[in-house]
């Protein structure tokens, strides 16, 4: 592989490296939303240039972060205790000690009403990275339910296809993988009926090289230099000049564009210094933690810096401690939840995202950068998974009705938490919202307001109807 450090390795055939979109092909067919930069900044929000997303993969226990019950009974508020934070509004987990001293930048949320038909994984990252009710099939398919070219775009997307492109960068990445292991992809994350033109760009990064980061579909063989790839573009360009009828239509056009893109970010100077976080000095790495979350936000602030519009840091499971916590080593804590928490998951993410909340705050980026922290679902509220040993195995299920999230940045207002569930935990209470809410949120904070869309027919569609922005947030 050819890694963005600047070594050399071997790596795909041509035809790899013109695949640059997970999607394919076949997403192209349902056209695209126009792109005019002139609607980008409407009335209200707005001050957002950038949106970093920090999805927690697996279902992150509400109960057990920033949404603690510690008046509930002891087999639904667990051992976990609160601590006090920089902002009297704000109440996060005792493990959390060094975002709570980053609280003051911080909105809670804690009324999210997710629930889905499956009360599953597909559909729970479907509804967050959407805003969209996920359909019948999510039920009928399960885990079988891959991506489809007919779904509703990821929010990334959407943001992306309302910016110019400044440089050769494209304006969605994610990183550091591709949910889930396939061939069970997660839906959402794609940009399905606006086009693959509008897909994230995936970086690829390993719990054992937390520095290194790659993108297997942007990549030179050993006996490719760039010279002779552009004398094959400009071969290619003459052929396809023999087939002008062919070149005519709009999926090809979009295609092309993509080989572009991909042939722009192989020849860019610029991709190898945006990626190379050798760059940092020591002691700022260190802060974020030398993992591959940790170095993800670090990469995602350095890809802010680039000017890129949407960043979405996929957290990374440890196949590690997959056995410690009943899971795939991520927040999906069907068993021994709370020794996982404190142990492993809770300290990586207190040191990594109050770095990143921190060093955008240092460098005056927070206030044009929207932080928003969530999940495919929250954990359920009583104690004990009967799939890992009921009560005595200390784990919680899954639980999509109800989950919170955090923002920061961005023109958000910190020190504050808005909504509330019920006392257990289990349902919204006061003022219930749900992911359509917070997609829309995201949409008003990056001044999206244009989100009309066209099909192959020319005829217009509304490419997220459902849900309000949270404005009293702002």
């Amino acid at each position: 592989m050819h890694t963005w450090s600047g070594q050399r390795q071997a790596v795909q055939s041509r035809r790899e490296l013109l695949v640059a979109s997970a999607a394919g092909f076949a997403g192209l067919r349902f056209g695209r939303p126009q792109a005019d930069a002139s609607g980008v900044i409407g009335p209200g929000g707005g001050k957002a240039k950038s949106v970093i997303l920090f999805f927690l993969c697996g279902g992150a226990s509400h109960l057990d972060t920033w949404d603690m019950k510690p008046d509930a009974p002891a087999e639904y508020r667990g051992p976990f205790g609160p601590i006090g934070t920089s902002a009297p509004g704000v109440r996060l987990c005792e493990h959390l000690p060094l975002l709570a001293t980053q609280a003051h930048h911080l909105a809670v949320v804690n009324s999210v009403g997710g629930t889905v038909n499956t009360n599953d994984h597909h559909a729970g990252y479907y509804y967050n990275l959407t805003g969209h009710v996920p359909d019948v099939t999510f039920r009928t398919l399960g885990n079988d339910r891959t991506p489809q070219p007919d779904d509703w775009p990821f929010m990334g997307s959407v943001v992306g296809s309302r910016r110019p492109q400044a440089g050769p960068l494209p304006n969605a990445i994610s990183l550091p993988h591709m949910p889930s292991t396939k061939p069970y992809t997660r839906p959402g994350q794609f940009a399905a009926r606006m086009g693959v033109e509008f897909d994230p760009l995936y970086l690829h990064g390993s719990v054992e090289e937390p520095l290194r980061f790659q993108s297997p579909s942007l990549s030179l063989s050993d006996a490719l230099t760039k010279d002779d790839l552009l004398s094959r573009q400009r071969l290619l360009a003459q052929l396809d000049a023999a087939r002008q009828t062919f070149d005519a239509s709009p999926e090809v056009d979009i295609w092309k564009r993509q080989q572009q893109r991909t042939l722009d970010l192989l020849l860019a100077s610029q991709t190898t210094d945006a990626f190379d976080l050798g760059r940092e000095p020591a002691g700022l790495r260190e802060r974020y933690g030398e993992t591959v979350n940790g170095m993800s936000l670090l990469l995602a602030r350095r890809l802010v810096e680039a000017g890129i519009p949407f960043v979405t840091v996929f957290w990374k499971e440890n196949e590690k401690i997959k056995d410690k916590c009943k899971s795939a080593g991520g927040w999906d804590t069907h068993g021994n939840n709370f020794n996982c928490l404190k142990d492993y998951l809770l300290p990586e993410f207190d040191r990594c995202f109050s770095a990143l909340v921190e060093d955008l705050a240092d460098r005056g980026l927070l206030e044009e950068t929207l932080l928003l922290v969530t999940s495919e679902m929250g954990r359920k509220p009583k104690i004990g998974d009967p799939r890992s040993g009921g009560e005595g195995g200390a784990g919680r299920d899954h639980w999509t009705h109800c989950l919170s999230v955090l923002f920061a940045g961005g023109g958000i207002q910190g020190g504050q938490t808005y909504g509330a569930s019920d006392r257990f935990g289990e349902y919204p209470a006061d003022q219930p919202l749900t992911p359509a809410d917070v997609t829309k949120t995201v949409y008003y904070a990056t001044g999206t307001h244009d989100l009309e869309g066209r099909d192959a027919q020319g005829r217009p569609y509304q490419l997220l109807a459902e849900g309000e922005p949270i404005s009293a947030l702002f």
